[in-house]
């Protein structure tokens, strides 16, 4: 499927960390409808623990077991059509990365993809030369078609041990040397010019968890963060941005991370002077857009309201534009798709963790019965606000 620029630009959709299940929570899947219908996108980008996976493999809902492998995979199916359906209907491609979660079970990630690709506007997961099936790039042409004007690279940065059940995160040193041979190829067919470039990947690079650097905790910019050394009684729990860090836009809740070591991204992105930013997710409370070394850095809230998350909660948009190469990238939070009121208030409530059972036993005791409560919780499922935004 070639994709190409419209009336000069093209919108990417960013969902990352939608991480649900086969049973879902109602609410985000609310939000992400609306994200497709009001910000149109040219494709929407999935980066990452797209499925609950491991709650898949252990099979825990309710109290209910499905231990065998075939009601398993019944089950990633159903979370699968739960993200992906409501893109494809819409005639709207997508691509996608997987995260840890999605690697926390039996079914290998080409089995995954095959699902994946069953859905019409599936684009990619045809990694065969690097070394992951979702390590590829989505070109993107011009408007006349005439030649890539922009590239997407997807790469797997999270894998599982099937044997040890040990997780690893990174990059395999094959990814690398396909990256490098490929984006040579694109400049060659570009007239010697790297084409401009997007990089995304599920957990944040190494460089990218050394933005900051420890602290005292009345230090001018000071945020609280997880230690370097959990237990240390001498450590740090206060960090800053380092002053060699440009801050373009967000919040910063928490130290920024990465992978645990140094595996030479940035030196690798750099050779090829064509990756304009690396995109990540997996830290479902970041929220920040920076540049240090001479990278930007894009970190990208989860989406999901079954798992951990914050106020920041929603989508990244890319608007990319066909004549400079540069583009612009802003967030929608819940509250900006869906309003602030009453119903959407009570949807989020309701939705964003798994204390159902405390919130009706609490509501019961306010005078309102847990029947209504849960039989209104179910009618507005498709009900709520939204403030209209197009592509800009």
């Amino acid at each position: 499927m070639d994709l190409r620029f419209k009336n000069g630009k093209f919108v990417i959709l960013q969902v990352s960390d939608a991480q649900d299940m086969q049973v879902v929570r109602k609410t985000m899947f609310h939000m992400l409808d609306v994200a497709y219908d009001t910000i149109l996108p040219d494709l929407v980008v999935l980066t990452g623990d797209n499925i609950l996976g491991n709650h898949l493999c252990d099979g825990r809902y309710r109290n209910n077991v499905f231990p065998s492998r075939e009601a398993q995979e019944k089950n990633m199916r159903k979370a699968i059509h739960h993200l992906v359906h409501p893109i494809a209907k819409r005639g709207i491609p997508f691509a996608m990365v997987y995260g840890n979660h999605d690697d926390m079970n039996p079914m290998t990630k080409e089995e995954q993809a095959e699902m994946y690709r069953a859905y019409p506007g599936c684009v990619g997961l045809d990694g065969d030369e690097s070394g992951d099936v979702d390590t590829y790039n989505v070109p993107i042409y011009s408007e006349d078609g005439s030649r890539v004007a922009f590239n997407l690279w997807l790469v797997d940065t999270a894998w599982t041990d099937k044997e040890t059940g040990e997780g690893h995160d990174g990059i395999k040193p094959e990814a690398f040397a396909w990256y490098k041979k490929t984006s040579k190829a694109l400049a060659a067919a570009n007239g010697g010019k790297p084409v401009p470039s997007l990089w995304f990947q599920h957990i944040p690079p190494y460089e990218q968890g050394q933005i900051s650097e420890p602290c005292e905790e009345d230090a001018p910019g000071a945020f609280r963060g997880r230690p370097l050394e959990p237990g240390d009684p001498d450590v740090k729990y206060y960090f800053r941005l380092k002053d060699d860090v440009e801050f373009l836009d967000g919040e910063i809740i928490g130290r920024p991370c990465g992978f645990r070591e140094d595996i030479g991204q940035l030196e690798a992105l750099k050779e090829c002077g064509d990756v304009k930013a690396v995109v990540s997710g997996h830290i479902h409370t970041h929220c920040f857009d920076v540049v240090h070394n001479g990278m930007r850095y894009i970190q990208t809230p989860g989406a999901s309201f079954r798992c951990f998350g914050n106020h920041r909660r929603g989508v990244r948009v890319f608007i990319i534009d066909e004549a400079t190469g540069e583009f612009k990238t802003y967030t929608y939070s819940y509250t900006d798709l869906c309003g602030d009121g009453p119903i959407a208030r009570f949807r989020y409530f309701w939705d964003v963790d798994e204390c159902e059972a405390k919130k009706k036993a609490l509501l019961t005791k306010l005078g309102i019965a847990a029947g209504t409560v849960a039989a209104t919780a179910v009618a507005l499922a498709g009900i709520g606000t939204a403030k209209k935004r197009g592509k800009k």
